[in-house]
């Protein structure tokens, strides 16, 4: 029998079974797609060793009229602007006091316990000490007049926090360490720090059935609940917002040693909102929107967050909510759902999302201002990140799906849809994290998969090739380019810049293979044999060391486990890689092979052509 030539569709199919998806492509990590070829993704590498602290849930890019670059980090913990290689901390401050902070330390402890009255802070907030002189002994004025982040809160009076040292280091009290820090200590409070995991904080309370909190219901609030920030910027100038809390504006003339101050208590704001759960500005008409505002009570704001409530300001002016008819502010809600979860821009339009429904919002011009038209009812969002705009329109992930919209909602056709969600971590949602690398027509989801409370895989959609692939890839927030030249992504405290080399940040990337579908060796009756292998490979990159593997798998009946017959390593000068493997069925396999031969070619890039294999009839038996 002569050589068969093997080119198999492009995506990954896992709707039905191995078998039934012959000549298709099964099961992946780190490729894609291109003009209907496999090739392995591209690498990233750490931007800077500089690190922020807390988990980054939020990017967002824009420059100043000055063409100063910035870039806007939202964690769990604080809100930076990174200017250059510098973290600036911009965390709003919630409190502050004065003259009002007494210390206590214990011999051979490192906690030092801190005594101000009503201080309102929760575990893991930050606060920032001045003022204080030294104890007596090691725990000096330099130890104490510092940052630190509390370690308990043992009552609305006190609270603790480990003692360090300028370069970070542990500092335990000794025996002379008694005093208070002096008469006079500062604390000037940032705003409470949100959960690193989703807990919901509306509606029916997590007691048990009869006890505890159970039939009670919570308001939505900034703490308590996964640290979700969102952020635009109005001019020059920054708008942030963390999700259920307050409005804050970072002023960009001030420069980045200044923090972010609440926008309800500027000088010349009127009914700003005090709570929200997403910011967005209308850029064609200049406003700023709160989604989820405090509605007006009496001749202020209530203070309340209504989860349905849109609220917008005046054109041209942030500061204005009242609305009057001399200016363009007000509020409209949404009636379709119970809360909003989040919204994107689109080409003239906003898109809101609630639980269940999908609204534009366009700008329409005084005495309406703004007009909101429901689009779709039972397809809500599954969390305020999960919606992402490209050209070809806005896509989103809901429950259970993947859909478009691009002027009407359409369900997204999904050849991995079960995969994803069979092994979806349905309690973390929240975190799920839309993203487009618009130079590879890649639309795509980070999520948790079932066994993980983290972010660990994605999935994406390529809108040119319209087909669908995955993989697992940790990374909690991510920015397109655009402003910047390469996508840039978080992970574990650090800012990575994406499509760069083949590597993991100067290491072999792991585990970046392809497998095909289940394909009949003859007719599915014989068995058959395989006698050879011509691989067409093409080395993008260190071509003279790179190498992969090719590994032929076989099977005689659908239900049975597949058997490895051989692993091929193929380079750039491999005609032929000769193997034994005889069976009904077969499985193709191809898989990079960085760095093993220890030649540091650790930026290999390859792409797959048409495999030719060599069958030769073997009998029945």
């Amino acid at each position: 029998m002569p050589y068969t030539k093997r080119i198999f569709r492009p995506g990954i199919n896992r709707e039905g079974t191995a078998y039934d998806n012959e000549d298709g492509w099964f099961d992946c990590n780190l490729i894609r797609f291109r003009n209907g070829h496999v090739e392995k993704m591209s690498g990233w590498e750490k931007l800077s060793s500089n690190t922020y602290l807390g988990t980054s849930r939020a990017l967002h890019n824009w420059m100043s009229l000055g063409s100063n670059l910035y870039l806007g980090i939202g964690t769990t913990f604080k809100y930076y602007i990174k200017d250059g290689s510098v973290y600036n901390d911009i965390t709003p401050i919630r409190a502050t006091t004065t003259n009002g902070i007494v210390f206590a330390a214990t011999n051979g402890s490192s906690t030092i316990t801190a005594t101000d009255n009503a201080h309102g802070a929760v575990t893991g907030d930050f606060v920032t000490l001045a003022g204080a002189v030294s104890l007596g002994g090691v725990v000096t004025a330099a130890v104490l007049n510092q940052e630190y982040q509390i370690a308990s809160v043992p009552s609305v009076n006190t609270y603790t926090f480990v003692a360090k040292d300028t370069a970070g280091d542990t500092v335990t009290a000794n025996s002379s360490d008694t005093g208070n820090g002096g008469s006079g200590v500062d604390g000037a409070y940032q705003i409470s720090v949100g959960l690193d995991s989703y807990v919901p904080s509306a509606g029916w309370g997590s007691g048990t059935w009869g006890s505890g909190t159970f039939g009670s219901t919570t308001a939505l609030t900034a703490i308590g609940q996964l640290r979700l920030w969102t952020h635009d910027n109005f001019g020059e100038n920054l708008i942030i917002n963390p999700r259920g809390g307050g409005i804050y504006r970072w002023v960009e003339n001030n420069g980045t040693s200044t923090r972010a101050l609440d926008l309800s208590g500027l000088a010349t704001a009127n009914l700003v909102p005090t709570l929200g759960l997403q910011v967005i500005t209308s850029e064609i008409d200049r406003h700023l929107i709160v989604l989820g505002a405090d509605p007006i009570s009496g001749s202020a704001r209530s203070g309340v967050l209504d989860p349905m409530l849109v609220a917008f300001s005046d054109q041209e002016n942030e500061l204005e909510f009242e609305p009057l008819i001399t200016n363009t502010a007000g509020s409209l809600r949404l009636s379709s759902g119970s809360n909003i979860v989040g919204a994107v821009k689109s080409r003239q339009e906003i898109i809101i999302f609630t639980d269940t429904s999908v609204y534009s919002m366009q700008f329409v011009g005084p005495p309406f201002t703004f007009a909101i038209n429901l689009i779709n009812e039972a397809t809500g969002l599954l969390g305020p990140k999960a919606a992402i705009t490209a050209d070809s329109g806005v896509y989103f992930m809901s429950y259970g799906s993947f859909y478009i919209y691009n002027g009407t909602v359409e369900k997204l056709p999904c050849t991995v849809q079960s995969y994803v969600f069979s092994d979806f971590n349905d309690g973390q949602a929240y975190k799920v994290h839309a993203f487009s690398n618009s130079e590879n027509n890649e639309i795509g989801w980070f999520y948790p998969s079932a066994s993980a409370t983290e972010i660990d895989r994605y999935v994406i959609y390529n809108t040119q090739e319209k087909v669908w692939y995955y993989g697992e890839l940790e990374r909690t927030s991510w920015l397109d380019s655009g402003v910047v030249n390469y996508p840039q992504a978080t992970k574990d405290n650090y800012l990575y810049q994406h499509e760069i080399g083949y590597d993991d940040d100067g290491s072999a990337m792991t585990n970046v293979f392809i497998e095909s579908s289940d394909f009949d060796l003859d007719d599915g009756d014989r068995f058959t044999s395989i006698s050879s292998v011509i691989p067409d490979i093409r080395f993008l990159q260190d071509s003279n060391n790179g190498s992969v593997n090719i590994v032929t798998k076989t099977r005689n009946y659908p239900g049975q486990s597949l058997t490895t017959r051989a692993t091929s390593e193929i380079t750039s000068s491999t005609t032929k890689a000769n193997i034994r493997a005889r069976g009904r069925q077969a499985v193709l396999r191809v898989e990079s092979n960085d760095d093993q031969s220890g030649a540091g070619n650790v930026s290999l890039g390859w792409r797959l052509g048409a495999t030719r294999i060599d069958v030769k009839n073997d009998g029945r038996r």
